[in-house]
């Protein structure tokens, strides 16, 4: 790892669906540049495409701006993500897991994004803290070779 590329990414964007696509190429850059691996930034990308269209369609009531924040952190073979928000508390580790048996005219609209980011990543924590979510994302690294 180089002193060059500190282990540690801080990204923030508006509630506006168009931030989502930036972001990605960032968080590939960072994975690749400590090691992590692109499973892991593909995990990430799709993580947060499914976290932040789900909290700026559904989560801010006022139509204002919002800021989301992001910090991606190597640590050693994993990355941590924490994204925090504003938005109206919604704890997704509370969600239920959709009904995948059931026929797609029978399913309920909603919770496959949540449903893909528990399979995605290895671990989620959820805190709603001074008024804002804080969802904390764990995925270890697997190494290729």
């Amino acid at each position: 790892m180089s002193r060059l590329h500190p282990p540690k990414l801080s990204l923030a964007i508006v509630n506006d669906l168009a931030e989502i696509g930036r972001i990605a190429p960032i968080i590939e850059k960072f994975c690749a540049e400590h090691g992590l691996g692109e499973e892991t930034a593909h995990a990430i990308n799709l993580s947060l495409d499914e976290l932040l269209t789900n909290t700026i369609s559904y989560g801010f009531e006022d139509g204002g701006r919002h800021v989301i924040d992001i910090v991606v952190e190597a640590q050693g073979d994993r990355a941590v993500v924490t994204v925090k928000d504003d938005a109206a508390a919604f704890d997704p580790t509370e969600a239920g897991d959709p009904d995948l048996d059931a026929d797609l005219d029978e399913r309920p609209i909603g919770g496959l994004g949540i449903h893909i980011v528990r399979a995605m990543m290895d671990d989620i924590v959820y805190a709603r803290v001074g008024g804002h979510n804080q969802l904390t994302l764990t995925k270890i690294s697997v190494q290729e070779g």
